[in-house]
């Protein structure tokens, strides 16, 4: 028998590449061809009764040879293919995984208890978490009961009035108050004297001059005063009624001292308290009381 005949596929690639042309190798063909092939033996060749070839080993041709598959002949490419296949199938799988999850917890339990004939029925919700109680209110402190205010301190003591033989000073002037003398009808002698509308009040007192001019002092500017709170001018008349009296408008050097008496007519139940000196009528003035 003699070899298949081989046929040879060349691949042509690039610009102006023509398709492989079929090259049919020169060997001799086994099988024979045409009409005589399948003559019948004893018959003319070329006819029905024509003999079968020599060597033909039957009254049958010989079957062609077995062509193989493409995956015979690529063997290499095969496995690649095959390998390739695997992987997808392997990833198909691996992601098919996030579908086959566990169901939650509450399908499950309500798969489980439901009867085989009867539905699945979902589970309870799950209560709330009950939240921690407050802490009890602590109690309201009770109010504060105020303090007691502080005492007022005592209010400071006024300064005590001068009184008789205190020294006083007003202006340019220094008093000192000697005596008082109350409810004298009248004043002077026989010749020149002069008598009380009410009372006379006199009040003795010295003057001394403690600036450094002369100034004149006047019995006239003083003012004694009632405990009714009633005020009282002196009277001139009645005070020139005193023999050796300085307290009509007298000039007083610096340094000097005169002594004089000053007298009010007041009414007889006018009690006196206090008297105001002044070194002149726009002055001040100083208090010195007259009562002991």
């Amino acid at each position: 028998m003699k070899p298949p005949t081989t046929e040879v596929i060349v691949s042509f690639t690039g610009p102006g590449a023509q398709p492989p042309q079929h090259q049919p190798s020169h060997q001799p063909n086994p099988y024979p061809q045409g009409p005589a092939a399948y003559a019948t033996p004893g018959s003319p060749a070329g006819g029905p009764g024509a003999p079968y070839p020599a060597g033909a080993g039957g009254p049958f041709p010989p079957a062609p040879p077995e062509k193989k598959s493409w995956f015979s002949r690529h063997k290499i490419l095969t496995g690649l293919l095959a390998l390739l296949v695997l992987l997808v199938a392997v990833a198909a799988l691996g992601g098919g995984g996030a579908d086959d999850a566990p169901a939650p917890s509450s399908q499950r339990t309500g798969a489980a208890t439901a009867g085989p004939d009867e539905p699945g029925v979902p589970a309870e919700p799950e209560a709330p978490p009950v939240e921690p109680e407050a802490p009890p209110a602590e109690p309201e402190a009770p109010p504060a009961v105020p303090a007691e205010p502080p005492a007022e301190p005592d209010a400071p003591a006024e300064p005590a009035v001068p009184g008789i033989g205190d020294a006083v000073r007003d202006g340019k002037f220094e008093f000192v108050v000697t005596g008082i003398e109350t409810g004298v009808a009248a004043v002077g002698g026989d010749l020149f004297g002069e008598e009380a509308q009410g009372q006379f009040v006199l009040v003795h007192m010295t003057v001394t001059n403690i600036g450094d001019a002369a100034q004149y002092f006047s019995g006239d500017d003083q003012i004694l005063v009632d405990a009714a709170g009633r005020e009282h001018s002196a009277s001139s008349s009645a005070g020139l009624a005193i023999e050796d009296n300085d307290t009509f408008y007298n000039e007083i050097n610096p340094g000097n001292t005169v002594d004089g008496t000053v007298v009010f007519d007041v009414p007889t139940d006018a009690a006196p308290v206090s008297i105001e000196v002044h070194d002149s009528m726009f002055s001040g003035g100083a208090t010195v009381s007259l009562t002991e």
